[in-house]
């Protein structure tokens, strides 16, 4: 097969995705806005052709792909990276190949859309408008009450996502979305926040995780002291996540998804009920895939590749809690040091996977823009209750500090 890949080397992690596809036996076509000598080596040695061209430019790119069909059929396109999801749907419509569609594409981009299918799949979501101006915040805050979140139709991530608990706050947030265009106006939620992850392949969900948000992604942005953690869950037969679990499944036959990955977002409220947040057709960010990794002792890129190309993959069990936790440095500047670590890996090195934290000297990050903040660490435990306890050492514990 001839599968085009969109942006095979960024975010870092589609390389390894890109590479997975290669070991299919599939010959990957490469369609970025890097130079084939920028792409990092897991993608650039695993082409078989790369198109350079701006990802932006839906024209540029629909020629380009409609001058190689002249030279090579195009079987399948694939796009891991959200920003270009539809881009890859409009690819698929225009060259006739078979995927997801331009609309479905969109029920997973705009945040209304998809709510909107959900609703009448009969799905609780949080009550919700769309608004594209200042006007129409106002009466959409009216409608449903405070107090509410205000975030991009299109966005990913919490960017440039707000609480909005009264008038006052809301006239302050006005200042601060000018810049974003359509915007979606609904319900706060009050409850613990958790993800339900798919790997799908021929209509039929291959693998499923459900991961843990410690403290919930809006006070993790919201507070520079908080080291803040995603928890991959290795009991899903836990009761408490079943309904989440269940929703979640009727969310993918709502949205008729039939292969590749998905990242759903979900609530817990205190009185038991789940209510919908939102989905991405696409895996989940800030290293997650490594941390499903490391909770199965599998390969999820292997997983999403074989799926994508067979239909089917070898099944996947969860054996470990698995947690990555951010840091974030006190103080502005260059690192200076860092306290705990090599205490901290003396006393729990047996449960440490991964330590990957700015090294001294190196600028610090601004916690606001990356969740990846100064560096991370990834751990785990068969035990739920020790993984927690090891998410309150290295919070407490593992300090750094800049100036």
């Amino acid at each position: 097969m001839n599968i085009v890949m969109i942006s095979p080397g960024f975010p870092l992690e589609q390389a390894y995705f890109t590479r997975a596809l290669a070991q299919t036996g599939a010959r990957v076509i490469g369609v970025g806005d890097q130079p084939l000598e920028a792409l990092p080596p897991e993608a650039r040695e695993n082409l078989a052709h790369y198109e350079h061209v701006a990802l932006a430019d839906e024209g540029a790119v629909l020629r380009a792909l409609s001058g190689l069909a002249e030279h090579a059929r195009i079987d399948q396109v694939e796009c891991l990276w959200e920003p270009y999801v539809v881009l890859a749907a409009r690819i698929r419509e225009h060259l006739g190949i078979a995927g997801m569609s331009v609309e479905q594409a969109n029920w997973f981009r705009d945040k209304e859309q998809m709510k909107l299918v959900l609703d009448r799949a009969g799905i609780r979501t949080p009550r919700h408008a769309s608004a594209g101006n200042a006007a129409e915040i106002w009466e959409a805050a009216e409608q449903i009450g405070y107090p509410l979140i205000i975030k991009p139709i299109a966005g990913a991530g919490s960017a440039d996502t707000y609480r909005v608990d009264n008038a006052e706050e809301l006239a302050t947030v006005q200042t601060m979305i000018g810049h974003v265009g359509q915007m979606s106006v609904e319900e706060f939620i009050d409850g613990e926040e958790f993800t339900y992850d798919t790997v799908c392949g021929n209509g039929d969900i291959l693998f499923e995780n459900v991961s843990w948000y410690i403290p919930r992604p809006l006070q993790q942005r919201s507070h520079e002291w908080i080291s803040p953690v995603t928890l991959v869950l290795s009991d899903l037969s836990d009761p408490r996540l079943a309904d989440g679990i269940a929703m979640g499944r009727a969310v993918i036959e709502a949205l008729d998804f039939t292969h590749g990955f998905t990242h759903m977002e979900w609530y817990r409220k205190s009185d038991g009920e789940v209510v919908f947040g939102e989905i991405g057709a696409r895996p989940p960010g800030a290293r997650t895939v490594d941390v499903m990794n490391y909770a199965t002792d599998g390969d999820l890129f292997a997983t999403w590749a074989q799926a994508v190309t067979a239909g089917t993959a070898p099944p996947l069990t969860h054996k470990f809690n698995c947690a990555s936790m951010f840091k974030r440095a006190e103080g502005r500047g260059r690192i200076t040091h860092v306290e705990g670590l090599e205490r901290l890996l003396r006393e729990e090195g047996e449960h440490v996977c991964v330590v990957d934290l700015l090294p001294v000297g190196a600028q610090r990050r601004d916690w606001r823009a990356t969740l990846l903040s100064d560096g991370m660490i990834i751990y785990r435990h068969m035990d739920l209750g020790e993984t927690l306890r090891l998410s309150d050492r290295f919070a407490r514990e593992l300090q750094m500090y800049a100036e």
